[in-house]
């Protein structure tokens, strides 16, 4: 049996939500095999909630990549880097072994709705990441701050934040909008591959227990593309597994809600005995 491998370079979220917890969850219910690269650790105050952001050497994360690299990847991707330092060291590290399979999760920190809290490392990913990356997948803030306008709010503003994106290197570029899209009545996300662009839309949930959706969707994303899946097919896979996420999310105190993800393998199994089922 052959068992893919992928690496993620990414924040550990120790309410086990986001970040690499997130990624190895989803990784191994789509039966990967996830290796991680701490970048920082992230702890909350349990008063509060309150974030509080312990970052790593990087020479103790370039040693965490090299150690991952040794053993061979299928795919890779990125979340929370941090610095303009740990970007460029990513980016070097994609090129000394050529990795292709490369899925940037530009995960970003907020002051507002249309303003970056560290913009030196948003014109970082522009400049090293983006190119080396197969898929891209920002969020709505996410995708006006790379391209350079305000936050989309309609689809025809996603397609046009999607076409900046793309001249600026990455081959696909997968915009999350979700259900923050209040005029649509689906959730939708939007993929363009340079020529065309393909919606993906799904039943919008009204809930509050998303903690760690962007991660998990970029995530299953790597994964199908670790298993030899094309970008279209794997996109499709990870729309179905975070919408089953979403679904089925939950409660985890007063301050915050994860997404669930055993949630698809627990679909997949309830079609298996489904004569109607396509």
């Amino acid at each position: 049996m052959t068992i893919n491998k992928v690496m993620t370079i990414a924040g550990s979220d120790t309410s086990g939500g986001a970040g690499i917890q997130a990624d190895l969850k989803t990784f191994q219910e789509l039966g990967v095999y996830g290796m991680t690269a701490l970048t920082t650790i992230v702890t909350m105050d349990p008063k509060d909630w309150r974030h509080s952001v312990f970052p790593l050497e990087v020479s103790t994360l370039e040693t965490q990549i090299n150690t991952i690299l040794s053993v061979g990847i299928d795919a890779m991707k990125t979340g929370m880097l941090g610095t303009v330092e740990i970007i460029e060291l990513a980016a070097r590290k994609i090129d000394e072994n050529k990795l292709e399979r490369v899925v940037i999760d530009p995960v970003m920190v907020c002051k507002g709705e249309d303003e970056a809290l560290h913009p030196e490392t948003t014109d970082a990913m522009r400049e090293f990441l983006l190119p080396r990356a197969l898929v891209v997948t920002p969020n709505l803030f996410e995708a006006g701050q790379l391209a350079g306008m305000k936050t989309p709010h309609t689809v025809a503003e996603m397609k046009e934040a999607a076409v900046k994106i793309h001249e600026q290197g990455a081959k696909f570029v997968l915009i999350k909008g979700g259900g923050k899209l209040h005029s649509e009545e689906k959730a939708i996300d939007l993929l363009y591959d340079g020529k065309e662009f393909r919606i993906y839309e799904s039943e919008k949930l009204e809930t509050t227990y998303t903690h760690g959706a962007g991660c998990t969707y970029s995530s299953a994303i790597t994964a199908e593309l670790a298993k030899g899946k094309s970008v279209y097919e794997a996109v499709d896979v990870a729309k179905g597994f975070i919408t089953a996420a979403i679904q089925q999310g939950f409660r985890l105190n007063e301050f915050v809600g994860p997404t669930w993800h055993g949630a698809y393998r627990g679909l997949k199994k309830a079609t298996e005995y489904c004569e109607d089922c396509e």
